[in-house]
């Protein structure tokens, strides 16, 4: 409740200016009683008036109010006019000037002020003493008026940019968290792609083994059903460990652990039993790689062995091999099939899932038709992190 009016009242200047000035005008009122300061009732409340009355709009119109005020002041002291009480106006308007206007509109601002405090000292003398000390008193006064105003106004170019930079960092970090996101749905994509691609891809060549073979050799056709069951459960075991990343605040305990190279030799047994010739070899000494590197290996071999079952054709035969060649690993994935030969053999989102995997770890790949037929997709990556000098 505090907040809201207090945040109705800053949208209404004006209103908030009239109550500041209210007590000014009050004090002046008492005045009224009697003879006050020895000119007429009527001189008196026409400078009450004149000098409060602008106070409303001082903080819409600063510069308008404070010399709109000081020249009422100046007529006052022409005409010979006693101060009164209502001429802390000036101060007020000071204060809102340079609390509110640049430095240079402030400065001007004070100097008019203290012109004012000079021809006030001269104008109505009291002794040469008493001369000198009200001039002291009234810079002291004017200067303190000015300092505070500029006090005022540097704290608030402060907040201001405190109120920025916090509003920037909010903006920064909502756009990291959207890049993150962006990211992670990407990255998930890529596994959905070469999961379900992959899997599908040796469920339906099992398929339609098992629709030819059930009249003729019902045995291969019960192998290739079994084919079918293990390889969809292992698809849905790797899309629950996918997609349970997007859930939140859900007990699922721990997912199985992400396949990396050792996993391979399953991968290679897997697409044989669907009726495709692979052989598989590693030359080299395998080495230590951290599970991301494993995790890319296991997917350009998954995603070339995917394309063969999809284009390659009935008699396809595939060869992996894995060369290890001192900082980094060689992944060779080669097919005797129709390969690009195909009207449209449907392997860009794929290929291009390859190149950001190896990509992320400075590798590159290339994957393109092999002259005597066939293709092939050759993959190089660093297996160490590049550490810069200290």
């Amino acid at each position: 409740m505090v907040v809201r009016t207090w945040d109705w009242l800053r949208c209404r200047k004006p209103l908030v200016d009239a109550f500041f000035a209210a007590p000014v005008l009050l004090l002046t009122l008492a005045g009224l009683v009697g003879e006050p300061y020895g000119i007429s009732k009527v001189k008196y409340a026409l400078m009450m008036v004149l000098l409060t009355l602008p106070l409303v709009l001082r903080r819409t119109l600063p510069r308008t109010v404070f010399a709109a005020i000081a020249l009422i002041s100046f007529v006052q002291c022409v005409l010979d006019v006693v101060p009164v009480l209502a001429n802390v106006a000036v101060l007020m308007g000071l204060y809102t000037v340079a609390a509110n206007c640049s430095f240079r509109w402030g400065l001007a601002a004070m100097l008019s002020t203290e012109v004012g405090a000079a021809l006030a000292t001269w104008r109505y003398p009291d002794g040469a003493n008493n001369r000198k000390y009200t001039f002291v008193m009234l810079t002291v006064v004017v200067a303190g008026v000015w300092l505070l105003g500029l006090h005022m106004r540097t704290r608030r170019a402060y907040l201001r940019s405190v109120e920025e930079r916090a509003e920037r960092l909010e903006r920064e970090r909502d756009n990291e968290v959207k890049v993150a996101m962006a990211g992670e749905r990407a990255r998930i994509a890529r596994e959905l792609h070469d999961v379900v691609a992959h899997n599908v891809s040796v469920i339906v060549v099992q398929a339609d083994g098992a629709s030819y073979a059930i009249d003729t050799d019902v045995g291969r056709a019960r192998q290739a059903l079994e084919t079918i069951s293990s390889t969809g459960r292992m698809a849905l075991a790797e899309m629950r460990r996918l997609l349970g990343v997007l859930r939140e605040n859900d007990d699922i305990g721990a997912f199985a652990p992400q396949p990396g190279v050792a996993q391979i030799d399953d991968l290679v047994e897997q697409v044989r039993a669907s009726g495709l010739q692979v052989m598989f070899e590693v030359d080299g000494s395998p080495v230590v790689m951290s599970e991301g590197r494993q995790l890319t290996v296991f997917r350009i071999v998954q995603e070339a062995l995917t394309n063969t079952l999809k284009h390659g054709g009935p008699r396809a035969a595939v060869s992996i091999r894995l060369l290890y060649a001192g900082d980094a690993l060689e992944v060779r994935v080669d097919d005797d099939g129709r390969g690009a030969a195909a009207p449209d053999d449907g392997r860009g989102h794929g290929l291009a899932g390859m190149r950001e995997r190896v990509a992320v770890y400075g590798g590159n790949v290339r994957a393109a038709p092999r002259p005597g037929g066939g293709f092939e997709v050759v993959a190089r990556i660093p297996v160490r992190e590049e550490v810069g000098a200290a």
